[in-house]
């Protein structure tokens, strides 16, 4: 017999989007988790035990959904980049949007340098 439940995503998402700032945040977070918990299950009879098994006890099998659950309990905590790391991410960007503007320029044979 099929458990009742009242959204689609169990834990729900609004709770889920509670822990993060977006929901790119969020499905990265839990496929990060999904993997690692993918890899202590493959690992389980190599007795090599350097993975984190799963934090909680869950009626789901799947690694994903074991790792939304995580988040939803708080064992799993979302931490923003440090300050250096989005400056480097702002600079790359500006860089790529300077070279596309270059590219397109070249194109169509304007100049930019003056």
């Amino acid at each position: 017999m099929a458990l009742d439940h009242d959204t689609m995503i169990n834990p729900p998402i609004e709770g889920l989007l509670d822990t993060v700032d977006s929901k790119f945040s969020l499905c990265t977070l839990a496929a990060r988790r999904a993997r690692n918990i993918n890899s202590y299950f493959n690992q389980l009879g190599d007795g090599l035990g350097h993975m984190i098994p799963p934090q909680v006890s869950s009626v789901a099998r799947k690694p994903l959904s074991i790792g939304f659950e995580e988040i939803s309990e708080g064992k799993i905590i979302w931490t923003e980049a440090p300050e250096e790391v989005e400056a480097e991410i702002e600079l790359e960007l500006e860089v790529d949007a300077k070279a596309e503007a270059q590219a397109e320029a070249d194109a169509a044979g304007v100049s930019l340098d003056t």
